[in-house]
């Protein structure tokens, strides 16, 4: 059955948009769990726009599965993450004007730079994953310097429609089968929701799904709760071919 990592970042946005103290994404987590998340997705940017360090502080504490920490690889954010401990840590890239992760790692420009990177958060018993674009050299490259897991950039797949949506899926499936078959754990995620996550779902050997504002959205009209079951609904119909 394929993992859903619930991404609570745009809870954290809509309290950081007054500076109050609700909704707290602390509590929205609770409640995805409940609802069935096998795990917490969080992003500390280095701007704090959305999660605070308190945040991931209390999460820590009280996220009884796999929390998930996605951040820059900078020296600010692999000292959080080793004294933290999450249970994964996903390094992705990131730049100050962006409204949302734009695309995947450049892996290769960065190679030596992310190969100490991964180094120290493992030496920290943590395992770590690199979000990458669909593409065979960037995950050829993420095997060599060391990355115990890879998450595919599904944002190109999930802005198409037609004939090029089609396309990029198959980009996808090729990527996957690819990463599974140089012994690394595979996941996907990025503008994923509940119209287009079917196909991505049903991708043989596919480890897990990260999803955040789709969710976040349904659940301003249904309830976190309920639109967690929505998506593991989904998700398990395509892993049993429904």
């Amino acid at each position: 059955m394929v993992i859903l990592g619930v991404n609570v970042d745009h809870v954290a946005t809509v309290r950081q948009a007054r500076k109050t103290f609700e909704p707290d994404p602390v509590m929205a987590a609770t409640l995805a769990i409940l609802g069935g998340a096998d795990g917490i997705t969080v992003h500390l940017r280095e701007d704090r726009r959305h999660i605070q360090d308190r945040d991931l502080k209390l999460l820590r504490e009280v996220v009884p599965c796999e929390l998930n920490l996605e951040m820059a690889a900078t020296e600010e954010m692999i000292k959080i993450a080793c004294s933290t401990k999450p249970d994964l840590v996903t390094i992705v890239p990131e730049k100050r004007q962006e409204l949302t992760t734009e695309g995947g790692l450049n892996v290769r420009d960065l190679k030596e730079h992310l190969k100490e990177a991964i180094q120290r958060i493992k030496d920290e018993g943590i395992p770590v994953s690199l979000f990458i674009n669909p593409d065979r050299a960037d995950i050829e490259c993420s095997k060599e310097i060391g990355a115990d897991m890879v998450e595919i950039h599904t944002g190109y797949y999930s802005e198409a429609k037609g004939e090029l949506a089609l396309r990029e899926l198959q980009r996808i499936k090729d990527a996957v089968a690819f990463s599974l078959s140089l012994g690394l754990k595979t996941n996907a995620g990025h503008g994923l929701n509940y119209y287009n996550v079917k196909p991505i779902a049903g991708i043989k050997g596919i480890r897990g799904l990260y999803i955040g504002h789709s969710i976040v959205s349904r659940a301003v009209l249904v309830g976190i709760e309920e639109a967690v079951r929505q998506m593991k609904k989904l998700i398990g119909e395509a892993c049993s071919g429904v």
